[in-house]
């Protein structure tokens, strides 16, 4: 095998996305999510805290797009071990953003916090470096009470700015593909190894077709430039 059978094993012991796994598991208080699961409603299809790894992992590196999410939960290690290869698909990962946007605010503005605290200065592209943050703390320096609270606030107000755009990518995808679909689907013939190689076939017989009616055309005009060319008539004496 080329990769290691347990998911754990798949990341360097000090990646990120081991963070917001600790994280989310044993830093945050996640009740104002569940509680909004009733027994009414019924319960999420997706464990809450599986999504909300994906996106507090997601949005701090720059990927906003509930469809990129989803791509990066089939195709990225990372997020493979983050959400255990159960992979939510971009409409419920757009509808748990919208159903919780409020404590998904509190909640990534407290990771990030967190994170300042504990003395991971940056974290993908969030840029706790450009905040007081950075001249409150140090990875030596925790930083005091006060000086956290102002930090946060600014903190704050760059997830507001990453909440905006997921909403606006969102908006701006669902209106190109639709809102059931990615937008990458691939034709129903090509889902199956046998009609992806047939239609490798049929297009490398096309281009192949292609060349040679090219090459016909190209050594007919070359003939006929020939055949018209000075001295190419009879001359009679």
């Amino acid at each position: 095998m080329l990769l290691a059978p347990d998911l754990r094993d798949w990341l360097a012991a000090g990646y990120p996305a081991r963070w917001v796994d600790d994280l989310v598991e044993h830093g945050l208080d996640l009740s104002a999510v569940y509680a909004d699961y009733t027994e009414v409603r019924g319960a999420p299809p997706y464990d809450p805290r599986l999504t909300l790894k994906i996106l507090i992992y997601g949005y701090s590196h720059g990927i906003t797009s509930s469809r990129a999410l989803e791509r990066r939960c089939h195709d990225d290690i990372a997020y493979r071990f983050l959400t255990a290869q159960v992979a939510p698909d971009f409409v419920a990962i757009s509808r748990f953003r919208t159903r919780h946007g409020a404590a998904l605010k509190a909640l990534f503005t407290q990771s990030l916090t967190l994170w300042a605290q504990a003395g991971l200065v940056s974290l993908g592209r969030v840029a706790l470096d450009g905040t007081k943050v950075r001249a409150a703390a140090s990875r030596h320096r925790a930083m005091s009470y006060d000086r956290m609270v102002r930090a946060e606030s600014e903190l704050a107000d760059e997830v507001d700015a990453l909440l905006a755009d997921a909403e606006r990518l969102d908006a701006a995808e669902d209106a190109a593909y639709g809102t059931d679909w990615r937008g990458d689907e691939q034709p129903v013939e090509l889902a199956r190894r046998e009609g992806r190689l047939a239609a490798i076939r049929k297009a490398k017989a096309a281009l192949e077709a292609e060349h040679a009616a090219k090459a016909r055309a190209q050594a007919e005009q070359a003939a006929a430039e020939q055949g018209s060319g000075p001295g190419s008539g009879h001359r009679g004496w």
